[in-house]
């Protein structure tokens, strides 16, 4: 059986353009709901939504920036939102490279979510990772002094990889030093794809790191 994608949507609808978000367009596009300066979370890749979703009911009045490169999970998160009265939410069809290097100022995020990014295991593919010294460098010059980074995998080698990078940059610091990550899962929701992998048995790996006060961008 072949399911139709339905774009119609029962309300408004809170995607975004990805050029739309250059200069102050981030604040017009949460306007008139929240008034800057925004607390803003960025959550990459943000697959079913679940977690977005679930940030944003409990922080009424943080700002909510979803990243998903797939258009079919932003249009079906859109259609979800419209339904809700959640108004602290836009999302964007983009990668998380373009809208993290082009469209965010620095200083400007409180935190970044990076959940179950793809591992591409083939060592051919290692370059296709997100989670990369370039761009680490860049989440870490958008986040505010103190700000977050989230970052989970369930796959060993990548996370051996992702922690390498984040102990590399300066401007992070490891909240759970002297491991490189904690096995137990953070408070917040899961996804449905870690409640299946857990299922499985398969161990997941926990970072988090924060952006050092008075650290400056070399």
């Amino acid at each position: 059986m072949v399911r139709t994608l339905k774009y119609d949507l029962a309300g408004p609808d809170f995607r975004v353009a990805a050029d739309a978000l250059a200069g102050d367009g981030l604040a017009k596009a949460f306007a008139p709901d929240l008034a800057p300066p925004l607390r803003l979370t960025v959550d990459l890749g943000f697959g079913r939504g679940e977690l977005l979703l679930d940030l944003a009911r409990g922080e009424p009045g943080a700002a909510l920036l979803g990243v998903e490169y797939s258009f079919k999970r932003v249009l079906k998160l859109a259609r979800r939102l419209a339904r809700s009265e959640l108004r602290n939410v836009r999302l964007v069809c983009e990668t998380a490279e373009s809208i993290v290097g082009d469209r965010l100022a620095e200083g400007s995020v409180h935190a970044f979510w990076i959940n179950f990014p793809d591992p591409w295991p083939k060592k051919r593919h290692h370059r296709r990772r997100l989670i990369q010294p370039a761009f680490v460098r860049q989440l870490a010059s958008r986040l505010e002094p103190g700000g977050l980074l989230h970052a989970a995998t369930d796959h060993e080698g990548y996370a051996e990889a992702i922690g390498e990078v984040l102990a590399d940059e300066p401007l992070l610091e490891n909240l759970h030093a002297p491991a490189a990550f904690s096995c137990e899962a953070p408070p917040r929701s899961a996804t449905a794809y870690e409640l299946e992998w857990r299922a499985q048995g398969r161990a997941c790996r926990y970072f988090a790191y924060r952006r050092r006060r008075g650290s400056a961008v070399a």
